[in-house]
């Protein structure tokens, strides 16, 4: 009889250790990845991590970490990943942008919450009760007071759900998880369009 239960707690113990490897992984997991691809000068310096639209659930799987880097004009090197591998190291140029400076290193000791908890507080928002989110982009910034995420959000539209329609953003604190500014407009949804 222990046998048995020992043969099947290792099964479950071994389903839920390969369900988490194929969990995509999380803003912050991949800022340790992305010290892998940058100089020393950069390692651990974040200045901004932002994600495309997500496609098929509100977790994105495409990432952009960037560091700052003195060693080139932008003072930016960005790592992108896609489904938590890296595919590009570039130094882009953002039109109309000066170049970043030390004053926008984020303090990571400070940020307790994930990119994954960042949505679920978002997608959480009452005024979204009843919705059907689909998509997010997010993005890890230096706010006012403290490291901030912005959670941009899209649902199927009511009137023809093979639609989406942009229902806003909410600004979550990445410190403590408590919702800094909300701009949603849920109404958006409801429309013809």
């Amino acid at each position: 009889m222990k046998i048995k239960q020992g043969i099947i707690l290792g099964a479950v113990l071994g389903l839920a250790t390969s369900r988490m490897a194929l969990a995509e992984p999380t803003a912050l997991d991949l800022i340790k990845r992305g010290d892998d691809y940058v100089g020393i000068q950069s390692k651990d310096k974040v200045v901004q991590i932002y994600s495309d639209k997500s496609v098929a659930s509100l977790q994105p799987n495409v990432w952009h970490v960037e560091y700052y880097d003195p060693s080139v004009l932008p003072r930016i090197t960005q790592v992108k990943f896609e489904a938590g591998q890296e595919t590009a190291v570039a130094h882009p140029m953002h039109p109309f942008t000066l170049p970043a400076k030390p004053e926008q290193i984020l303090d990571l000791s400070k940020i307790t919450v994930d990119s994954d908890r960042a949505a679920q507080i978002a997608a959480a928002q009452p005024l979204l009760k009843g919705l059907n989110l689909r998509y997010s982009k997010i993005t890890l910034e230096k706010g006012d007071s403290v490291p901030e995420w912005k959670v941009e959000l899209w649902s199927a539209k009511v009137s023809d759900p093979t639609k989406d329609a942009n229902v806003g953003d909410v600004r979550v604190s990445a410190t403590d998880g408590s919702i800094i500014q909300s701009n949603l407009h849920p109404g958006s949804a409801g429309g013809t369009e």
